[in-house]
This record gives structure tokens, C-alpha cells and sequence, in this order.
């Protein structure tokens, strides 16, 4: 059994030469787009939980926040020429417009600002195989991009509320790590703990993914790309184990490897 509490085994993340200097990897994060308060103010935000910057920080990376916005091809092929690694992170539900589907009553209010542009920066991500790591929700939109279905309550499909508890607790699950796979090498085989919060989950997978992770009602929990790029889902929240942020170290690396080939540099 793989533990949480064990430390980030992936190694020193390389550095890129430039000139004289060496820098760090630069990740992109999306965010939410949701009212906030703050003091006196009461207004739509950008915002996103700092665990996950922290852990991209904390694993060797710089960490840039990209807000939804208008969503065009030429918008986010602007941003990712500043990336060298995406990470899409957790959320409100992925509209099932985008995969075919009547919306189930207790589906999320559609957030269309923040899928499209979603959408267009993984679409362009992937033309670049700049590695991707999708977390919660962002493993959803991944299996939406790739023509893949979702179950929009899970609690009707598989009849327990294991996945999602409330009250803005995480609920803890094991799920079964594949041998073999970009996962395995990153938290090693077998039974690992994760940190869950989501009501939905993948139904069909979608092109070109294979599922590297389930818990025992075989719900997919993980999956990868059998593609030439790195593109890592999971269902759980790997940045709320601060112990343990292998998956950022991993995907920080991915990123300078990536870096390193796109400006010639040795990394």
C-alpha cells in the first residue's frame, strides 16, 4: 500500500539555462470565476484555493494564474507560448451540453465562460504536448474534450454519497493504482488514500485516455493519454495532502523536460 504521508520521491526538478541564469518552470493554473466579498466589496472574482499554487511552488514550478476569459484560439495560444506545463484544476460542473446530455436537476448552474476556455487552452495544450495535469473537474472537461460522457450524480448510478460528503468536507477513498502506468511511477502500485469531492464522474472514457486508477465500485479515479503527450486525469485532490504533492512534482518536471526541448536546452 502507497500512504499518503510519504514524501514527494520524484527527484530534483531540473532547472533550464538561459543565458547566465537558470529558471524554474512556468505552470499554468485556471481559476474560478465566482462572487466574492472582501472588506466592503462584494464582486465577480478570479480566484483559486492557494493549495494549488503552493504545491506547484513547493515542487520547483512558477505558478500563473489564467481567470476565464473571452476564449479564442489566438487568446490561448498567447497565453500558452509563456507556459511550459497546464494544470486544470477543480470546480463546478462541466456543462453535459458539451457531451450530449439532458441536464440532471442537481447538475450545476453552466459555467460556459470557464469550459470554452478550458476547452481552448487543453485543445492547444495538446497540439503543443505540453503536459497537462487535470485534477476534479479538470479531468472532466479532459474526457469531455476527448468525446467522452459523464455521469451527472453518482449517488443515482452507484447509490452512496462516498465521493461527496458536504459541508466543505473532503471525503477519504482508496483507489487502486495501475502498474505500469505514468501514475504508478509517480505514487507507486497498488492501494493509495486520496481526498475527494465531486458528485460526478466518468462515464464513457474518451478517445485516446486509458483508466490507471479505480476505487471498488469501479469508478475511474485516474487516467492517462496514450498518446506522445503527458496528460495525467485524477478525480481526487491531490493539493489538499500537503504531504504528499508527487503529482505536481511530476508534472514540474514533465514541464522542463518539455521546456527544455522547445528552447534546445538540455534540461
Amino acid at each position: 500500500m502507497v500512504s499518503n504521508d510519504s514524501e514527494a520521491s520524484t527527484g530534483p526538478v531540473p532547472e533550464l539555462v538561459e543565458g547566465s541564469h537558470r529558471r524554474h518552470p512556468v505552470i499554468g493554473l485556471t481559476t474560478y470565476l465566482e462572487q466574492a466579498k472582501q472588506g466592503v466589496w462584494d464582486v465577480r472574482a478570479a480566484f483559486l484555493p492557494q493549495q494549488y499554487f503552493d504545491a506547484v511552488t513547493a515542487s520547483g514550478g512558477i505558478a500563473v494564474l489564467l481567470p476565464p476569459q473571452p476564449a479564442s484560439s489566438d487568446a490561448a495560444s498567447a497565453v500558452l507560448d509563456g507556459l511550459d506545463g497546464l494544470i486544470l484544476t477543480g470546480g463546478l460542473d462541466v456543462q453535459p451540453e458539451l457531451y450530449g446530455a439532458p441536464r440532471h436537476p442537481l447538475t450545476d448552474p453552466a459555467r460556459p465562460d470557464r469550459d470554452a476556455w478550458e476547452l481552448a487552452l487543453f485543445r492547444g495544450a495538446e497540439e503543443r504536448r505540453m503536459p497537462v495535469l487535470a485534477i476534479c473537474r479538470g479531468l472532466q472537461l479532459v474526457n469531455v474534450a476527448r468525446g467522452g460522457t459523464l455521469h451527472q450524480h453518482l449517488p443515482e448510478v452507484l447509490g452512496t454519497e462516498r465521493y461527496r460528503v458536504g459541508g466543505g468536507v473532503f471525503a477519504e477513498n482508496t483507489v487502486a493504482v495501475q502498474p505500469g502506468t505514468s501514475l504508478s511511477a509517480m505514487l507507486g502500485d497498488g492501494d493509495f488514500g486520496v481526498h475527494s469531492y465531486h458528485h460526478q464522474g466518468v462515464d464513457q472514457l474518451g478517445d485516446g485516455l486509458v483508466a490507471t486508477a479505480r476505487t471498488d465500485d469501479g469508478l475511474v479515479q485516474a487516467f492517462e493519454s496514450t498518446g506522445d503527450g503527458y496528460v495525467v486525469g485524477v478525480q481526487w485532490h491531490p493539493e489538499e495532502n500537503s504531504a504528499d504533492r508527487r503529482l505536481f512534482a511530476g508534472l514540474v518536471a514533465e514541464a522542463s523536460i518539455y521546456a527544455g526541448e522547445r528552447s534546445g536546452v538540455n534540461a
